[in-house]
C-alpha cells in the first residue's frame, strides 16, 4: 500500500505509485474534502478502476471525529465509482508531537465502525494485546507502526510486531517509519503481510525510483519469509565440502 501525501507534484505521485506496483492507495479524507494544499484534485488524479481506495481518518483526534470522517470517506469512494468500498484506515491521533495513536479512542471507533459495516484497518502502536482486541471486535487487519509516522527510523518495535504476526488471524500491515528498501524487506522478513509506505517514497530525491525500489524490496522480503531462512549458528560452516579435496 502507498500513500498520497507529501509529494511535490501530482505527476510525481502518479508515477511513483505506478512504479511501486501498489494496488491499494490511501487518501486523507479531511484533507481532500477541505482541498488542503497539495491535495487539490488528488482524488481525481488516480485511476480508481485500477487502484483500490483506502480512505483514512488522518487528522482526527477523537473517536467521534474519526467515525464522522470514515462515513465521509465511504461516500467519497462511492462517488468515485467504488460502490462496494467499505474500507477505512482508522487513525485516532491526539498527540501532535510524535503522532502516536490513541489506543482507547481507536478501539472505541473501531467497534462502532464495524457495527456500521466498515472494513476497518486500525493504525496502532505495536501492542499485541490491543491488536488481539481489535481483531476480536471485527477489524479486517491490524496496522502496527514500525516507528513514528514520517520519522524514517525504520522498524523499532520488531519484537512486538513479531508477536502480533504470530498471534494474529488477520493480515498484519506494518505502517509508518519505514525509510529504506532494506527496512521494507526486513518488515516482510518478519512475516508481515503488507506494508504501507508513504513518506519514504514521497520525500526521496527521486520518488519514482524509490517507489520501484520499495516495491521490489517488499516482494523480496516476502519471498524470503516464505522460503525460510537458514538456521543461525554460533560457529562457521564451510560452504564447500571437505571430502575429496587434493592433498
Amino acid at each position: 500500500m502507498t500513500g498520497t501525501g507529501k509529494y511535490r507534484t501530482i505527476t510525481e505521485m502518479q508515477e511513483s505509485i505506478a512504479a511501486s506496483g501498489s494496488q491499494i492507495v490511501t487518501v486523507a479524507v479531511r484533507r481532500v474534502q477541505t482541498k488542503a494544499p497539495g491535495h487539490e484534485g488528488l482524488a481525481e488524479a488516480l485511476d480508481w478502476t485500477k487502484l483500490w481506495m483506502l480512505p483514512n481518518t488522518a487528522g482526527c483526534q477523537t473517536a467521534e471525529e474519526a467515525i464522522r470522517v470514515a462515513r465521509l470517506g465511504r461516500e467519497m469512494a462511492k462517488l468515485l465509482g467504488q460502490e462496494d468500498n467499505n474500507f477505512v484506515k482508522l487513525e485516532v491521533i491526539p498527540d501532535s508531537k510524535y503522532l502516536l495513536p490513541d489506543p482507547i479512542g481507536t478501539l472505541q471507533a473501531a467497534e462502532q465502525l464495524v457495527k456500521e459495516g466498515f472494513a476497518v484497518l486500525p493504525y496502532i502502536n505495536a501492542d499485541p494485546l490491543l491488536a488481539k482486541r481489535l481483531e476480536e471486535v471485527g477489524c479486517v487487519t491490524v496496522m502496527p507502526l514500525g516507528s513514528p509516522i514520517g520519522s524514517g527510523q525504520g522498524i523499532k518495535n520488531a519484537a512486538n510486531i513479531s508477536i502480533i504476526i504470530e498471534e494474529a488471524k488477520v493480515p498484519v500491515v506494518v505502517d509508518a517509519g519505514i525509510g529504506t528498501p532494506s527496512e521494507a524487506a526486513y518488515a516482510m522478513e518478519l512475516g508481515a503481510d503488507v506494508l504501507l509506505i508513504n513518506s519514504a517514497i514521497a520525500l526521496a530525491k527521486n520518488p519514482v525510483s524509490m517507489g520501484r525500489a520499495m516495491g521490489m524490496a517488499t516482494e523480496a522480503g516476502r519471498l524470503a519469509y516464505l522460503a525460510g531462512r537458514m538456521p543461525v549458528k554460533s560457529y562457521a560452516s564451510a560452504s564447500s565440502p571437505l571430502t575429496g579435496t587434493i592433498s
